[in-house]
């Protein structure tokens, strides 16, 4: 591995740490195209490059939600309730995820990538506001939703923030509220799609050295050394400055990163 890799490693962490503490997004949303990046410079065959990306971003995302969520949790803006009342659902969607993506083509998990990112993007710039008499379903309601952000989370490689934030809003959960327990939440997806990657692999034999099933475990070490040092920053800053805004323009920013990908795709 050349010098120039595990410094763009570097790079992805700072970025997705600060990502995840401040958006409450987990940071996958940039993880995962810097990893295609990374991997196609390394020489990672085509065909692994995308699984390699979803599973390494989990794992990464392992170690950024637990510097985010604890920060969250010291300034009161985890709802711990609405963290164990999604989990369960979570779990399953997840690992379900995983095993349904293992079993796709690269060129469909892209093309969904940049489906998901152009909904994320629309939906930051809309910013639609709930109902005020909107409120948190059932328990089967929570399942549900649980299930469906853990599924999604695992065909893209996040850690939930992008679907559980927007998700808390509409229900009437506060911003920063919402932001923490979203943080809270990317952990039980991370460890269930991390292991669902790691397992459900049915290529180990062609995979590169170091790798457990689609995790790649240098880009994990890499990125998870600076990804927990900014996530705490993330979510300092998250309290002091005006997230719609910086959501605004996030939200450009994840229309070029999806453009690019779907023009790599097509051509």
């Amino acid at each position: 591995m050349s010098f120039e890799i595990p410094m763009m490693y570097f790079a992805v962490g700072l970025i997705s740490g600060l990502l995840a503490g401040l958006l409450g997004v987990g940071g996958g949303l940039v993880i995962v195209p810097m990893l295609i990046f990374c991997f196609t410079k390394q020489g990672i065959p085509s065909g692994l490059i995308m699984h390699m990306a979803l599973g390494t971003s989990l794992a990464c995302i392992i170690f950024t939600s637990i510097s985010s969520f604890m920060s969250h949790h010291r300034r009161g803006a985890v709802d711990w309730a609405i963290v164990k009342r999604l989990i369960p659902g979570i779990l399953i969607g997840t690992f379900l995820g995983t095993m349904v993506a293992s079993r796709l083509s690269t060129g469909f998990l892209k093309a969904f990538f940049c489906v998901f990112l152009y909904s994320v993007a629309t939906q930051m710039l809309l910013n639609k506001k709930a109902k005020a008499s909107r409120e948190l379903p059932g328990n089967i309601g929570m399942f549900g939703v649980g299930s469906t952000i853990g599924l999604a989370s695992a065909l893209v490689g996040i850690g939930g923030g992008s679907l559980s934030v927007p998700f808390m809003m509409w229900c009437n959960v506060a911003a920063h509220r919402a932001i923490g327990t979203s943080a809270a939440i990317g952990f039980p997806i991370a460890i269930a799609g991390a292991v669902g990657y790691a397992v459900n692999n049915p290529g180990a034999a062609s995979m590169p050295p170091y790798s457990l099933g689609y995790v790649y475990l240098p880009a994990m070490l890499f990125i998870v050394c600076f990804s927990v040092l900014t996530a705490p920053l993330g979510a300092k800053l998250a309290h002091a400055l005006p997230v719609d805004k910086l959501k605004r323009i996030f939200a450009l920013f994840l229309y070029v990163v999806a453009t690019k990908m779907l023009w790599n795709v097509i051509c």
